[in-house]
């Protein structure tokens, strides 16, 4: 017996959960490393301990309707607080372990979160320093520290450990059991779930609300297209769970498909967890697939004469068959590029798998924001099947995904089945549907904003290929209109010039000017060994990025780019930055997304360097 993907957008997640913990309470739902051994956590347990956490919440006075705010690393606990917040009829929402604390104190206050669970001493020191600073968190009332580790001079005023929930919950079980029953009972589809802040590319973030139908009818949807359950599916939760992504393809996807999730032990041990346990699936976002191919290319540097040229005729002849199959909707195009995959796969393809732990992946999946073809086209070579979706949070995490049958390179797939979509006359991709969000917590002038004429504006330009598959060009309000009223797609070109290993990242600039130029940071891992192996010398990356030596090298990359583009969209001059774009400094989003505007008046002396007083 088992749920039916039909059945489970009329249920809640906390009502998927209860299921599989009744159906399959014996088989592996969690794992996480503890001391450098995996601990196993059953769906029954799962479901217990998300159960406790939530009579201990409701015993400190959490009730429906409240939010609950995470600041945490991922952890099973972190599972388990977002799951109680809607066992209770509340709202679980995330915050990036990376935001300082006015970021943290502008999102629990905008939210009115009466409680918060933080994920170590650093976070709760954050949720501290936002309390006692700039009018503070007037709405908090608990504060819940998952790991304790340093905090015992602390005062326990307004503070308790996650361990003590627990116990609370134990303690209060044969008194509020019952009524949290009754609560799981009651919820309905569209109460809202989960609360999602943005990423503020233009301005302070927005709390998109999503309910229960949104996000399970999405995930039900992409299961059902891939083919996704417990035998064919499992993953590595590693990207921030307050991102819609991570929290849609790793926590909501599992009690859709009953697969196993294991969390990894930071963001940097991905791929030796990866190795360690060989998923099924994996979710990437562009820096990681990118970084993935860049640690293949220093394996090979670092190789015999004899190894590096069976690479890069494994690779030259694998890209050949690998474009071949993806025009072919996934599949070999003839039995002569099997048996050739075969070989090659047998000399070198299974290696280089294996390093990076994705030799058992069935099903991977490419989001978050644009990327290189190349990039794509490398993992198909390798064997690897990536998918590259499109969604934004406001629609669940997806509303188009490539897959078998529909793999042209660089288009994000067709629509889900739980969409519809139309363009708007300058090109936007319009969306409505089931997994449409409900609006934005407190803020019902950009809720009409994005609802404009009831549909859901993505604010992307693209185009529908003849398949039907999506193909993104650009922001709309990125497209940059040159003073000779040329419209120039800076993503394109953008993704070009981060194909080279020493350019980490590009912004194009020459909206209304006569001609285009690019602020360039360099790739210090990449660029340093290029250095080492020249004999340049430099300490730091501002030393490295202000070498002419590295000058003449970006040049090169920056003139190889050109030349695959129209004069019109070629860059006539560039600055490389002499620091490194940081979220801190207010560059980058918790995503790493590059804040246009910000950069643009910080860096203003340097576009002046490039431009002077030409328009």
């Amino acid at each position: 017996m088992s749920l039916k993907l039909d059945a489970i957008p009329g249920m809640t997640m906390p009502q998927v959960l209860r299921e599989r913990a009744r159906l399959h309470g014996s088989d592996l739902a969690l794992r996480e490393k503890v001391r450098g051994l995996w601990q196993r956590t059953t769906w029954a347990d799962y479901y217990e301990q998300a159960r406790l956490t939530a009579i201990g919440l409701y015993a400190l006075g959490f009730r429906p309707g409240d939010r609950l705010a995470i600041a945490s690393d991922d952890t099973p606990q972190w599972y388990f607080s977002d799951l109680a917040a809607q066992m209770l009829g509340g709202a679980g929402l995330g915050i990036y372990p990376t935001n300082p604390w006015p970021e943290l104190q502008y999102i629990v206050r905008h939210s009115k979160a009466r409680f918060v669970v933080a994920g170590d001493q650093e976070q709760t020191d954050k949720v501290l320093d936002a309390q006692a600073n700039e009018g503070g968190l007037p709405d908090l009332q608990q504060l819940i520290c998952v790991d304790m580790k340093g905090m015992r001079a602390y005062s326990r005023e307004g503070l308790m450990g996650f361990d003590d929930l627990l116990a609370l919950g134990r303690e209060r079980e044969a008194e509020l059991g019952a009524e949290v029953d009754r609560l799981i009972d009651a919820g309905q589809p569209e109460d809202t779930a989960i609360i999602v802040y943005t990423s503020g590319t233009t301005g302070m973030p927005k709390g998109a609300m999503l309910s229960h139908r949104n996000m399970l009818s999405n995930a039900c949807d992409i299961a059902r297209i891939h083919g996704l359950d417990a035998r064919s599916y499992s993953v590595l939760c590693y990207l921030p769970l307050c991102h819609v992504a991570e929290r849609s393809f790793s926590l909501v996807q599992q009690i859709v498909t009953g697969c196993t999730v294991s969390f990894a032990e930071s963001v940097d041990t991905v791929v030796p967890n990866l190795r360690e346990i060989a998923p099924l699936g994996f979710l990437g976002v562009p820096r990681i697939w990118e970084k993935m191919q860049q640690s293949i290319d220093y394996r090979v540097q670092d190789t015999t004469p004899l190894q590096r040229r069976v690479f890069n005729f494994a690779i030259a002849r694998g890209k050949q068959i690998a474009r071949r199959r993806l025009a072919n909707g996934g599949r070999f195009a003839s039995g002569g590029d099997r048996v050739m995959f075969g070989l090659l796969w047998l000399v070198c393809l299974r290696a280089l798998q294996k390093y990076l732990g994705l030799n058992r992946v069935r099903t991977a999946f490419c989001g978050g924001a644009s990327i290189s073809e190349e990039v794509l086209l490398f993992f198909w070579t390798l064997g690897v099947p990536v998918y590259q979706i499109y969604g934004m949070t406001e629609c669940a995490g997806a509303s188009h995904s490539q897959r078998p049958g529909a793999t042209s390179l660089g288009t994000s797939g067709p629509l889900l089945g739980v969409f519809e979509q139309k363009l708007a006359e300058d090109g936007e991709l319009l969306i409505r549907g089931e997994a449409c969000f409900q609006g934005y917590l407190f803020n019902d002038e950009a809720t009409e904003a994005a609802y404009a004429d009831g549909w859901l504006h993505t604010g992307d330009i693209v185009q529908i290929e003849d398949g039907g598959e999506l193909r993104v060009m650009d922001r709309k309000k990125d497209i940059l209109i040159t003073s000779g009223g040329k419209n120039i797609t800076p993503s394109l070109i953008e993704n070009a010039l981060k194909d080279s290993p020493y350019i980490r990242e590009a912004i194009l600039l020459g909206d209304g000017r006569k001609f285009l130029s690019a602020l360039l940071q360099i790739d210090l891992e990449t660029t340093g060994k290029w250095a080492q192996a020249n004999d340049v010398q430099y300490t730091t990356y501002r030393t490295l990025a202000e070498n002419p030596k590295v000058r003449e090298l970006i040049a090169g990359e920056v003139a190889r780019v050109n030349d695959r583009f129209a004069r019109v969209e070629n860059i006539r001059k560039f600055e490389i930055l002499r620091k490194e774009l940081d979220h801190d400094d207010g560059e980058l989003t918790a995503t790493m997304k590059v804040r246009r505007k910000a950069i643009e008046a910080k860096f203003a002396d340097e576009i002046q360097t490039i431009y002077g007083d030409a328009a």
